[in-house]
């Protein structure tokens, strides 16, 4: 009796092991439109960058308010490592010492950085399931979509928000794990990024 027991414990902590494991689902072709007003978000989760074939890892706090767009690296015991921030005025990026880097593109500004161009101004538009307007692209068979010379897919949690958003290039592959991403409304959100006040 005791052994049927402890069959049916184990029996049910697998079970329940292997669903909280499950794949949040492969959004498909269907489910990217062309792009629209993004409404503002709040995200965080874990991000990598990996470039010819050594990685780095890094948490992230990401919100879209007022169409202001300000991401913070931080450490996995949350030092911030550095922010970026873009605007209409262009985009700004602090490192941990408060020294600030600008320049009038998301892509010179990386390149400019770290040696390659990264498409910060669009990751707000590929992870909300569309593709940037008055630009080429295409939807791959397997529900992948690819712009800018960069191939994306996302996998969805059951309510619709993301949950895996990859971007893939010839140099580089960039992938944000997001733990929550939330619609939010702050009437008096700042109309530029904040560090440059």
């Amino acid at each position: 009796m005791k052994n049927k027991h402890t069959k049916f414990i184990l029996c049910s902590a697998a079970a329940l092991l292997l669903a909280a494991c499950a794949q949040p689902r492969l959004a498909d072709k269907a489910s990217w439109r062309a792009q629209t007003d993004i409404g503002d978000f709040a995200a965080d989760g874990r991000l990598a960058v990996k470039v010819n074939e050594k990685g780095s890892y890094a948490n992230f706090d990401w919100t879209y308010q007022n169409q202001v767009q300000t991401i913070n690296v931080n450490t996995p015991l949350g030092n911030t490592l550095g922010q970026l921030c873009q605007d209409s005025i262009g985009v700004l990026a602090v490192d941990s010492k408060g020294k600030k880097y600008q320049a009038a593109t998301a892509q010179e500004l990386s390149e400019q950085l770290l040696g390659f161009p990264m498409p910060v101004q669009y990751l707000h538009v590929w992870a909300n399931g569309q593709w940037v307007k008055n630009a080429p692209y295409q939807l791959l068979p397997d529900g992948r979509l690819q712009q800018f010379e960069w191939t994306i897919s996302r996998s969805l949690n059951e309510n619709g928000t993301p949950r895996i958003l990859l971007l893939e290039s010839s140099k580089l592959t960039l992938r944000l794990v997001f733990d929550q991403m939330e619609k939010t409304k702050d009437a008096n959100a700042p109309a530029q990024c904040a560090a440059r006040s």
